[in-house]
């Protein structure tokens, strides 16, 4: 069962005299049960993407259901059903962690009783209950992350929507984010998240979709869209503005075992069949071209490579 679909999606902008399609057409589908990563640079159409399927921005076009209701026609039920923790929370800092959850719980519809029950669960799984009387302010980074999930939580949505639910904290309360969201997924949970961390998308999520210019250009598990790059890449660093990338490239381009090869910013990355047979003849190749590399790295393939042969940019380097 689905619980986003949609079918040519789509929302512009007028700036001044200019109209500017922030998305262009967006068909997707997000299966009950599943982590769902949304992924793309700034000005993509990812947060204006996500705005619409939580109702905070009417579409401009296409279709949509989100958890069994047209999200053009019964907005209110759609958000009756979901959950939407923002990237910069929403929990009110002069108030204690208890007080922010019995409210979002009331705005709900909940009942005293059951709202006071729910948010006494909530304490405990979220291992929010030490600091539950204590203001937010003086919480941690982590402990009011964990206070924007219990508040997306209390009134048991059925899709979960986290925009960049991990910016911003250490790697030991990631960690603990990364395991309370796969609990959920656990328990029934469908998760829909946006995150700039590809580590974080390839770790979490059973598929991806990756947007850019307003359109989806890849979408599947993470480890088919990898493997849609074959072989291993080998990154060369030369050095902004440095001829030495442009001669390498020359010099490597035509050879029978790079299948690709992409150039950035003064760095090559070289797609090849088998990286630790390759790099040796690479490094000879420079070596006879009167070059030499200020860095070499080999890798598997990333999401973010998935993103560069999609684009021809780097998915690190577009400023999200």
């Amino acid at each position: 069962m689905a619980l986003i679909e949609t079918s040519g999606l789509r929302k512009a902008f007028r700036v001044r005299r200019d109209v500017i399609e922030a998305v262009r057409g967006v068909d997707m589908r997000v299966e009950q049960g599943e982590i769902f990563g949304f992924l793309g640079p700034n000005g993509a159409g990812k947060t204006t993407t996500m705005r619409m399927l939580t109702t905070l921005l009417p579409p401009g076009g296409g279709q949509a259901s989100v958890a069994g209701y047209d999200l053009l026609h019964e907005p209110r039920k759609v958000r009756e059903r979901i959950g939407y923790v923002s990237q910069s929370g929403g929990a009110d800092r002069g108030a204690t962690t208890r007080e922010n959850l019995l409210l979002q719980a009331q705005l709900y519809g909940m009942s005293k009783a059951a709202a006071i029950k729910r948010v006494a669960e909530l304490l405990v799984t979220l291992e929010l209950d030490s600091f539950a009387d204590r203001l937010v302010k003086t919480a941690s980074g982590g402990q009011r992350r964990r206070l924007d999930l219990a508040m997306g939580l209390v009134h048991h949505p059925q899709l979960l929507f986290l925009d960049e639910p991990t910016t911003g904290l250490d790697p030991q309360s990631r960690a603990r984010v990364w395991d309370e969201i796969r609990t959920l997924r656990a328990n029934g949970t469908t998760v829909f998240l946006t995150t700039h961390y590809l580590d974080e998308a390839d770790a979490l999520c059973d598929r991806v979709a990756i947007i850019d210019h307003g359109l989806i250009v890849a979408e599947g598990t993470p480890d088919a869209l990898k493997r849609q790059v074959a072989g291993d890449v080998v990154t060369l660093g030369f050095g902004a503005g440095d001829s030495a990338a442009r001669q390498a490239r020359d010099a490597l381009h035509e050879q029978p075992f790079v299948r690709d090869l992409q150039s950035e910013d003064g760095s090559l990355r070289l797609y090849v069949e088998r990286g630790e047979a390759a790099l040796p003849i690479i490094l000879r190749l420079l070596d006879d071209a009167g070059l030499r590399a200020q860095t070499i790295a080999l890798a598997r393939p990333s999401l973010d490579d998935v993103f560069l042969r999609q684009t021809g940019r780097s998915l690190r380097e577009t400023g999200n």
